[in-house]
């Protein structure tokens, strides 16, 4: 029988990578790639994929219910990923709780064989030590990081009580290609490219090419051990000079920056805070962001990943030149 596969979230940028993956691993004709959207009529990511486009919205329980018929495998990667908005609790936490519900009671009315769920290291935490999979974050402050941790800690709530075939994968800080509209992360990225970062704030993300992760979700939809997490991250995490070394083999030329004190930034973030309320578009650098980020390194063990799954992720440094190496093009495709 030919499988049928729906990617939640498919014009995303972990989603359109994911969906890229599927179609070049299909053994058949016959077997179907469906890319869950919230507006079939823009194709702009599908260019010459050989997909169907459904609608997908993870709030509407009919729409979902509906999209989900005939499917054997679901990757629910869609969320909502910012850590600003005018109402944090609705915009972020309560959207991304409420996807969960809706979309795995949706697979469980349909039957879904199994499920890839996409949570984020976000949901296990980072104190600079390598943490895995049994470990769990207790943030509240930042509501992404909170709705992260709640949404997963439902979906194993729901696995468990509607008997789902069930693995969740969590990603660190994603980068590379098919990033139509940019996350907060290749934003971070773009604004290092465009030399708009005026010093090095002190943070030290895990950088991971998303093409790497979207190879991990495939793997878990195989080889994932029912009611197993597993991380996909780098090796190891990288500080601004890091990052400003892969810039320079795009030829950038950047210059290490001075790093900012801690109560320097809180201030920057005051000002920003106090310009958002009076504008209502998102402030770059937020109190909580500052507080998860100064100083930490965000350190993962991959090895069970590694052992289960198969998963060898490429260098941080590989990663980020291919990021720039993404956004140089497109910028230049755009002009």
């Amino acid at each position: 029988m030919n499988q049928v596969s729906f990617v939640t979230g498919a014009n995303g940028h972990l989603g359109n990578n994911l969906v890229r993956l599927l179609l070049s691993k299909r053994e058949s004709k016959g077997e179907t790639v469906k890319a869950g959207v919230r507006d079939i009529k823009n194709t702009d990511a599908f260019t010459g994929l050989d997909c169907e486009l459904v609608y997908a919205e993870m709030l509407n329980e009919e729409a979902m219910s509906e999209a989900l018929i005939g499917v054997d495998i679901l990757y629910h990667v869609a969320a909502v990923f910012k850590h600003w908005a005018k109402d944090p609790q609705s915009e972020i936490v309560q959207a991304n709780l409420k996807g969960t519900e809706v979309v795995l009671k949706a697979a469980a009315k349909n039957g879904v064989k199994k499920i890839v769920y996409v949570s984020s290291v976000a949901a296990v935490g980072h104190d600079g030590s390598a943490l895995d999979e049994h470990h769990w974050n207790t943030e509240t402050k930042n509501a992404y990081y909170y709705s992260k941790i709640i949404s997963e800690q439902k979906a194993w709530e729901l696995a468990r009580a509607l008997n789902l075939n069930m693995v969740s994968v969590l990603p660190s800080a994603m980068v590379g290609p098919y990033a139509l509209n940019l996350t907060d992360t290749m934003s971070f990225i773009e604004s290092i490219r465009l030399k708009k970062l005026p010093f090095d704030p002190n943070f030290h993300f895990n950088f991971v090419d998303v093409r790497d992760v979207a190879k991990g979700l495939h793997a878990a939809s195989i080889k994932g051990k029912n009611g197993q997490r597993y991380i996909l991250a780098n090796e190891t995490s990288s500080g601004l000079n890091r990052v400003i070394e892969a810039a320079n083999t795009t030829k950038l030329n950047y210059r290490t920056l001075p790093k900012s004190p801690k109560w320097f930034l809180l201030f920057v973030a005051w000002c920003m805070g106090i310009k958002s309320k009076l504008n209502g578009k998102p402030a770059d650098l937020i109190n909580s962001q500052i507080h998860l980020f100064y100083g930490v390194k965000q350190e993962y063990d991959i090895n069970k990943a590694k052992r289960e799954l198969g998963f060898s992720p490429r260098s941080d440094i590989d990663a980020l030149k291919s990021a720039f190496t993404y956004l140089e093009q497109k910028a230049l495709t755009h002009a």
